[in-house]
């Protein structure tokens, strides 16, 4: 029985302490709380932006859920005892159900207010200061138990940011109230003595806003304003920081100095400002290690890193401040963008695009250049290779040259004998000599063209193209080829058209071409019967604006397949022949801006077409 008592026993304690850690479960960790105190108005963008730090680091540092109250004690613009009085009923109703386990302190005012008040409403909870300055009367304002970081522009800082401003200072003027409180710049007088010794100061921290802005508005030149947080004009108005500050500035001549980075782009300069961001957060952090166990008098008071040189780029054009006279370290808000920097990306493209081009453009003018010098070097190749045609042609057709000399020479040689005869009667007839001379010099130009035109032909350079009678180039032709094709028994005919036909060429290279098209044909027929052995050639106008000439013959045609290759270099179907003739014809007359090109006839044999621009009416 002893034994089964003891079990019993033993199993009901072990139930009760299960029970006991399920019922620690359920409940969790008990909600922690923080409560901050702002000596202003939460509205304030400056004091706005310390909560929000202090609830940022709450929110990444926590381990446990952490609820964050607010007050603003407001007690620049309610100052006296009455209103602190009921201040002090109203939160220790409003907190008498809330367990507040850290305080978060924010400004000089709220330091003095928990200094007095504090054992009456959170008698145990442990005090973080934040935003206080380092000195000693604001460190006789810390409670027992107690932590601080801390913030504060020193009046250097605003001399130092002056004289960055204005480089030959001599006189500042002090605008705010806070240059009365010791507990803000302490002893000011004997810094700005030993910074400056000889500096003309005019302190206004007491002069209502109407004198202040008076004041202000005829500042001799070196002189700088110097701001600290003004609530009231003094005459029973009350602004907010900000607002107040635009009051002044509307009215100064020279640049004001300011503390708050929330006060930046509204007409102040720059100068040291406090971070309320940077502030907010240190103070947010220490309160949570608070929270998580440590003692605050374990965390020594330290300076937090919440005070920068920054300046409004936009006022120091104004002002034509030097960037490089500003602090090290100083930042320029506000700068106006450059086009590289407002534009980077769409330069960059733009740029890019730009260059790709170009270099494509480059590369297509130097494949235009070297293709323009390769059409150079292939005309010269092919005016050289149609001049040794020339040549080739003129030696084949030498009994043609030679009649063509020797009907005008032999006409010259039996009228100047006539003419000797006629001389020797004794009363020669006059008229008659005068008929024989006649025909002598008939005789001798005709003997003059053939060798002009014999020169021409075989010329290497090539003449300056001009307008030329169509029907007359194309007949040359034929009546130069007339004594070869006699030779050779074939007959040479032309039907020119009954228009005028005026084309613009080389009339050299236009006959060659022509010439080596005609004696293609005599080739052709050269073995048919005799009634075969012709060649006729036609001018005609097509379509109004083009010059036709056909060459037509009646020998065996063309191989349908060849007919687009007997153009090609070199090609022949000749034993004898060396494949350019052709080529070279369709060279001249592309060249030309024509074409040409040759079909079968069905009746038989084959025909050749030149096709040319007419030359510009005038």
């Amino acid at each position: 029985m002893r034994i089964l008592s003891g079990l019993t026993r033993i199993l009901i304690v072990c139930l009760f302490v299960n029970l006991s850690h399920q019922c620690i479960a359920a409940d969790g960790p008990r909600q922690r709380s923080i409560l901050v105190l702002e000596e202003a108005d939460f509205r304030s963008p400056f004091y706005l932006e310390i909560f929000t730090g202090i609830s940022a680091a709450a929110k990444q540092n926590g381990k446990f859920p952490t609820v964050i109250y607010g007050e603003s004690l407001d007690l620049a613009r309610f100052p006296g005892p009455d209103y602190e009085e009921s201040l002090v009923g109203h939160l220790k109703s409003k907190y008498a159900q809330r367990q507040i386990d850290v305080i978060v302190s924010i400004g000089v005012a709220s330091a003095k207010f928990l200094q007095t008040r504090k054992q009456e409403i959170w008698p145990t909870a442990p005090v973080v200061y934040g935003f206080v300055p380092d000195l000693p009367e604001t460190r006789a304002l810390f409670l027992p138990d107690t932590t601080a970081i801390f913030a504060r522009v020193r009046p250097t800082h605003l001399l130092t940011a002056a004289r960055a401003i204005v480089p030959d200072l001599t006189h500042v003027v002090l605008v705010g109230g806070a240059w009365k409180n010791p507990l803000v710049y302490g002893q000011w007088k004997q810094d700005f003595a030993a910074a400056m010794p000889g500096l003309e100061v005019t302190d206004l921290s007491d002069a209502p806003l109407r004198e202040v802005r008076k004041q202000v508005a005829s500042l001799p030149a070196r002189s700088a304003i110097l701001t600290s947080a003004m609530y009231s004009d003094g005459e029973g108005t009350y602004y907010s920081p900000a607002a107040a500050l635009a009051r002044v500035a509307e009215s100064a001549n020279r640049p004001i100095v300011i503390t708050s980075d929330t006060f930046l782009g509204r007409s102040g300069v720059g100068g040291f400002l406090l971070l309320p961001d940077s502030i907010g957060r240190e103070a947010g952090e220490v309160a949570m290690r608070v929270l998580d166990g440590e003692a605050p008098s374990s965390i020594p008071p330290f300076n937090g890193d919440n005070v920068k040189p920054i300046f409004d780029w936009r006022q120091l054009k104004r002002w034509n401040v030097d960037e490089a006279n500003l602090p090290a370290g100083s930042q320029v808000r506000f700068r106006e963008l450059s086009f590289w920097e407002r534009y980077y990306w769409h330069t960059t493209i733009a740029g890019s695009v730009m260059l790709v081009q170009a270099l494509m453009i480059a590369t297509l003018l130097r494949e235009r250049r070297l293709r323009f010098l390769a059409q150079v070097e292939a005309g010269q190749r092919m005016s050289e290779l149609a001049h040794m045609n020339r040549r080739a042609t003129a030696g084949q057709m030498s009994a043609s040259i030679a009649h063509e000399l020797s009907q005008p020479l032999a006409a010259i040689m039996i009228n100047a004998e006539a003419g000797a005869q006629a001389l020797q009667h004794p009363s020669p007839d006059l008229g008659e000599l005068r008929d024989i001379l006649d025909h002598i010099r008939r005789d001798d130009q005709r003997a003059s063209e053939v060798i002009n035109w014999l020169r021409s032909f075989l010329k290497k350079e090539r003449t300056e193209p001009r307008e030329l009678d169509f029907n007359v180039t194309v007949r040359e032709v034929f009546q130069f080829l007339s004594v070869q094709a006699v030779a050779r028994k074939v007959e040479l005919a032309t039907e020119a058209s009954s228009s005028d036909i005026r084309v613009k060429g080389d009339k050299v290279q236009l006959q060659q071409a022509i010439l080596n098209l005609v004696a293609n044909g005599m080739d052709a027929v050269a073995h048919l019967p005799p009634d075969r052995r012709r060649v006729l050639g036609r001018t005609s106008l097509v379509e109004g604006n083009r010059a036709h000439l056909s060459i037509a013959d009646a020998g065996d045609g063309i191989l349908a397949e060849k007919t687009t290759e007997i153009f090609k270099p070199f090609f022949t179907t000749k034993a004898q022949g060396m494949g350019i003739g052709l080529s070279i014809a369709r060279t001249i007359i592309e060249t030309h801006g024509g074409r040409i090109w040759a079909e079968n006839v069905p009746s038989g044999g084959a025909v050749f077409h030149v096709s040319l621009p007419l030359a510009a009416q005038r």
